[in-house]
């Protein structure tokens, strides 16, 4: 039996989300406003578990301002799996929120080994692009480098002066409680990250409001020790963080675990070809169905195990009735496994072609998104 391997910086192994949900101590998402049903990861619960997010909800209904936060980790190619964080920054500036992403170079610099240069290269070419072409307004939003926070130095001060304000409040024994394995690298690390969660609260920025956090919910020990951290610091005030967590888009190989951007055959990048699409899916796409034709016919599918109507069900079915439909052939046995991956192939073909186009423009307007 394989290892499981579980932490902020690598996910192996079979996911259990009940579990892990009562061993974060977080909350499901019960029922959301209406308009949530028009982004598909709300309403097919995707997005599936959160701390405190009713203060964002009200921050929603009552038109104050909020804030969404999230970061990159700037070391492969963009793909499926990262494209579920994008869409919900996406929809949340719909709603409002200033929007602040981080790059974490310095993260990858401590913990990746990977050079500040390499780092900005890849973020801007592969991440920030796409984040562009999936719809990205340069209207209320701050990406900017954990290396190189501001050219404005009372913000860049105030940025990198909270990292220190966090480290007196924080301990070796809380980390490695947090975290298991820790390493100085890791520990500056989380705090920096807890400094990008919070900063956007300073008077050099937005002052206090509420700021909300969607993360795969491997990364919910940087949210735990953020949260502790911060209610312990009197000047400044902070307003608690609320998170949200999401799904994996599971590799290609089986759902236990998620994309992961080290390996090609586990992902579909958005540059890949229709050619490549089709050789993924076909070639690598872990199947729910039978061993044979006639098994399969018999008895079904397992839709819930089959990624290829995951992938059909977390980003390319729009139509819920279609997905409905699908489902039900599937489970039995009216659609078979090459009829399914094929479909797949055709809805990630016309998906990928559209957004490649979205990012030949996008790459002309990445200087108004960095200042």
């Amino acid at each position: 039996m394989k290892k499981r391997v579980f932490d902020p910086w690598e996910v192996k192994g079979p996911m259990n989300y009940d579990k892990l949900v009562k061993e974060f101590g977080v909350s499901t998402l019960k029922t959301l406003p209406g308009i949530f049903n028009k982004e598909l990861l709300f309403r097919r619960k995707i997005v599936f578990a959160h701390r405190d997010y009713q203060k964002i909800l009200e921050s929603i209904r009552d038109k104050k301002k909020f804030v969404m936060m999230t970061g990159l980790m700037p070391t492969g190619k963009f793909h499926l799996g990262h494209a579920i964080l994008a869409k919900q920054f996406v929809f949340y500036q719909k709603l409002g929120a200033k929007i602040y992403i981080a790059v974490a170079d310095i993260e990858a610099y401590n913990t990746r080994n990977q050079s500040l240069e390499q780092s900005r290269k890849i973020a801007i070419e592969e991440y920030i692009t796409n984040y562009i072409a999936m719809g990205l307004s340069p209207k209320n939003v701050e990406i900017y480098f954990q290396s190189n926070r501001s050219k404005d130095a009372k913000k860049a001060n105030a940025y990198y002066r909270l990292q220190n304000l966090l480290a007196r409040h924080a301990t070796f024994n809380e980390f490695k409680a947090v975290y298991g394995d820790i390493t100085p690298g890791k520990m500056l690390s989380s705090l920096l990250q807890a400094s990008d969660m919070l900063h956007s609260q300073l008077p050099e920025f937005e002052n206090q409001c509420q700021i909300v956090v969607p993360v795969g919910i491997d990364q919910d020990p940087h949210l735990r020790i953020a949260r502790d951290i911060s209610k312990r610091i009197k000047n400044p005030m902070f307003t608690q963080l609320s998170s949200t967590y999401h799904l994996f888009a599971p590799g290609l190989k089986g759902p236990k675990g998620k994309m992961s951007a080290s390996n090609p055959n586990s992902y579909i990048a958005l540059t890949d070809s229709p050619k490549e699409v089709k050789n993924k899916i076909n070639r690598y796409a872990f199947s729910g169905g039978q061993p044979t034709l006639a098994q399969h016919k018999e008895k079904g599918g397992n839709p819930d195990i089959d990624v290829s109507y995951q992938y059909l069900k977390m980003l390319l079915e729009e139509d819920d009735k279609k997905l409905l439909q699908i489902r039900e052939d599937y489970k039995t046995g009216k659609l078979t496994t090459g009829e399914l991956k094929a479909y797949t192939i055709q809805k990630l073909n016309s998906f990928l072609k559209e957004h490649q186009k979205e990012m030949k423009k996008a790459k002309k307007l990445v200087s108004k998104f960095l200042g």
